[in-house]
């Protein structure tokens, strides 16, 4: 499976803000995006709470029906009301499930003014595990199923080896593959996606791999992040290491993600939430959203716009304006404004 497309339309960029700082910072991420490929067609879509409780529906059918026909997706927060609601679903789980992202991909940068330097990348299994949503009741409690089917482990590990490539190629390192389970304990269900992660990487020639149970990858993501270049891993341990990793390269902020497949629009959000503390200030950090265009621009195939915006990116977390969360005063708007210039400089 690639995860890059090559257009022969132009390609169309589906915008879904959804709640809080989503408001801000997808429109801050579209301007930066059409500032530097003009010829994307986009179109904005509903979802969220906040159209939950106009509509009664957290994901319209018409916004599912306007992902499914675009090229990519950018998705911004939702938020999610305490103790749920009736006919409420997660839209970012509901997008994912209807249109089979099965991959989630996760990478981590160090801060330019980081002593630790590293640059990796978290492959999380996105369909099933603990998040199956398989509970039931029983008499003292509940029971949460963990499901991990031979398939699902195999197109995982086969996104994982070419990202690995793909990674290696961006960084200069050479290939290298961490599976991450804990096999030790679910003998059978992470020992199958543990033997068929193996068995997938045997048909990659130049390939590094290892294998580290997931408190083990954890204490060494801490402790050593650059010995890793790209982790594989099922969808509990991914969602909490990727979490990790993001603290280490400078928090939520500045976390990026892409959720794929073979057969749908690929989705970019940034990792953060809605941030309602922080909603409608015009301080959000609008960064990880932009980190999530660099995925897409390459998702898109447009590598030498996705490295303009990665190199603008890089300069203003050496020396630019920064919004308060790492320490700085500007807006999302001024950020949002020296990034647009750096790329069309």
């Amino acid at each position: 499976m690639t995860t890059e497309t090559i257009m022969t339309h132009a390609a169309s960029v589906l915008l879904i803000p959804g709640d809080g700082v989503g408001l801000e910072v997808v429109p801050a991420a579209a301007d930066v995006l059409a500032a530097l490929a003009p010829d994307l067609v986009f179109s904005r879509a509903d979802a969220g709470w906040n159209c939950y409780q106009h509509y009664g529906n957290a994901l319209p059918e018409q916004t599912l029906e306007r992902a499914r026909h675009s090229d990519a997706i950018i998705f911004g927060a939702t938020q999610s009301p305490s103790g749920g609601a009736p006919g409420y679903a997660s839209p970012i789980l509901s997008l994912r499930k209807e249109l089979g992202l099965y991959a989630n991909l996760r990478p981590a940068r160090n801060l330019p003014s980081a002593t630790q330097v590293f640059d990796l990348l978290i492959v999380r299994e996105n369909s099933e595990g603990l998040y199956a949503g398989r509970e039931h009741p029983i008499t003292d409690g509940y029971v949460g199923e963990r499901v991990v089917t031979g398939s699902a482990s195999q197109r995982i590990a086969e996104v994982a080896c070419e990202q690995a490539f793909r990674h290696a190629e961006r960084t200069g390192a050479d290939p290298h593959l961490t599976v991450v389970h804990k096999a030790n304990v679910l003998k059978k269900s992470d020992g199958l996606f543990r033997s068929k992660c193996l068995e997938i990487a045997t048909k990659y020639p130049g390939l590094k791999v290892d294998e580290l149970l997931v408190d083990t990858a954890a204490m060494w993501l801490a402790k050593d992040p650059g010995r890793f270049g790209v982790i594989v891993t099922t969808n509990l341990f991914g969602d909490i290491l990727s979490d990790l990793t993001a603290g280490l390269a400078g928090g939520l902020g500045l976390a990026p993600s892409a959720n794929i497949c073979a057969s749908s629009p690929a989705l970019f959000e940034p990792v953060h939430g809605s941030a309602p503390d922080i909603a409608g200030q015009g301080k959000a950090n609008p960064l990880a959203t932009l980190r999530s265009v660099v995925m897409l621009l390459r998702y898109l195939n447009r590598p030498d716009m996705a490295d303009r915006l990665d190199t603008a990116i890089e300069t203003v977390l050496r020396s630019g304006s920064l919004t308060p969360d790492l320490g700085g005063n500007a807006s999302t708007a001024e950020v949002t404004e020296v990034i647009k210039k750096l790329v069309l400089t």
